[in-house]
């Protein structure tokens, strides 16, 4: 009784958070407060849930480093125009039969390269639900389309923040785990490109009149050189450099491209780096404005706060009967199948991605011994399972930065049949007493 009414303050304070429009950091310290006094309740001494609490802070505070340097990236990809030309001159391959489905593709890449969902809506995801529109297609359509373009690269590239978080709870290779997640990606992907195939034969669209390309020349020189970063991104990223490497390196080649190319002066760059991106064209900076050091403070404190809680259950016993539970539904359903009835309520309660990982990770970390499984189940679940509960910002901001309606999350195709088809065949391998395919490729754990 007293874990269901300290869970129960826990998540009172989150929906007071929500309802109020404010960030849920205050639910989070308030829930870190929650869950000392339950501890002390218990008969736990202060110091050694605190000391419990700091220890998995500290491990967790590694992706920090990380987090900072997709902030420095983000800043330098908008301000040297590497953004601008990779949206320039991939928008020009958008034709009106084919406009759902290129909108997915489109987002794809700008997520892959990006790693950054809420990024990539508010540039390729703008871009694209405008011209769309343009061609008389359904905002609805479009918005799922995009829903599930965007997440593709958040959950597989290298510079995405959840990758990273999860290699981090799993201590995994974050390579390893991309090649892993292409795969079992591969299915959903291709059945997702044909549902949005067939769906825009559905459509009568028309010819759109957006020049993007004019756009974004107005405010960048959108000379060649401007996506050098992203090519040393890619080159370093397939021959598997160290990610933090891979991206020092793109940052390395952004600098100069600023300066040489686009003629901003360093004061204007050193205050962009820390504070975001903001260009002087009205009509582009809603499109290409963000990034910066200061765009990651909120997603390290969520981070930091809630990795803590980790620890103090573990000294406190508080999800005991939680784990109980998880375990017995995975002995019913499988350890894939547990995951994703957990995150399906982590994502519920947290409302947001990370926390929503943070939880789902503590919660099965005893349903699948193997790292690297443990590791593409939190992929297959939490990472997509987030962006389709309507109260979670996962979803809700990046379709209002499109201006597309809630109900295209009916649409976001991916997001359903990724967890689908990893359920689907881990019951069928489950009944045949083996493994999953994905799974025999897994290496076991250490």
């Amino acid at each position: 009784m007293p874990e269901i009414i300290t869970m129960a303050l826990f998540c009172a304070a989150l929906i007071g958070c929500i309802a109020t429009g404010i960030s849920i950091i205050p639910a989070l310290v308030a829930g870190l407060a929650i869950f000392l006094v339950h501890g002390r309740l218990t008969g736990h001494a202060w110091g050694a849930m605190i000391r419990k609490g700091l220890a998995t802070m500290r491990a967790a505070s590694i992706v920090v480093v990380t987090f900072v340097l997709i902030g420095l990236l983000t800043t330098l990809w908008r301000a040297a125009g590497t953004v601008p030309f990779i949206v320039a001159n991939t928008t020009s391959l958008i034709r009106p039969h084919a406009v759902i489905l290129l909108t997915f593709l489109l987002n794809c890449l700008m997520s892959l390269l990006t790693g950054s969902s809420f990024a990539s809506a508010a540039t390729m995801g703008v871009i694209t639900m405008t011209l769309g529109t343009s061609m008389q297609v359904s905002p609805m359509l479009l918005g799922g389309a995009i829903l599930s373009g965007i997440y593709f690269g958040d959950r597989c590239s290298p510079v995405s923040t959840s990758a990273q978080l999860v290699k981090t709870l799993t201590h995994t290779n974050i390579f390893e785990n991309i090649r892993l997640m292409v795969r079992t990606a591969a299915v959903p992907f291709a059945l997702t490109c044909a549902a949005y195939a067939a769906l825009a034969l559905c459509t009568h669209p028309s010819a759109g009149s957006l020049d993007v390309r004019g756009l974004f020349g107005k405010a960048f020189c959108l000379h060649w050189t401007t996506v050098l970063p992203a090519v040393v991104l890619v080159v370093l990223a397939v021959a598997r450099v160290d990610v933090r490497i891979t991206m020092c390196a793109s940052i390395l080649t952004a600098l100069p491209v600023c300066v040489l190319v686009q003629h901003m002066d360093v004061k204007a760059l050193a205050r962009a780096l820390v504070f975001g991106f903001h260009c002087a064209d009205e009509r582009v900076a809603p499109l290409i404005d963000g990034g910066g050091i200061v765009s990651m403070v909120k997603v390290m404190l969520i981070v930091c706060i809630s990795s803590s809680y980790s620890g103090i259950f573990q000294e406190t016993g508080l999800l005991d009967g939680a784990h109980r539970i998880v375990s017995a539904l995975a002995r019913r359903c499988s350890a894939f199948g547990a995951t994703l009835a957990t995150s399906l309520v982590a994502s519920a309660v947290a409302c947001n991605q990370t926390l929503s990982i943070m939880l789902t990770s503590q919660l099965c970390a005893n349903v699948e011994s193997d790292r690297q499984r443990r590791a593409i189940d939190l992929e297959d679940t939490a990472v997509v399972v987030a962006p389709l509960i309507p109260w979670s910002i996962a979803g809700a901001v990046p379709l209002a930065s499109v201006g597309a309606p809630e109900a295209s999350l009916l649409f976001a195709c991916l997001l359903y049949l990724l967890p689908l088809c990893r359920l689907v065949r881990a019951l069928l391998e489950r009944r045949r007493g083996g493994k999953t395919d994905a799974a025999q490729a897994m290496p076991d754990g250490e």
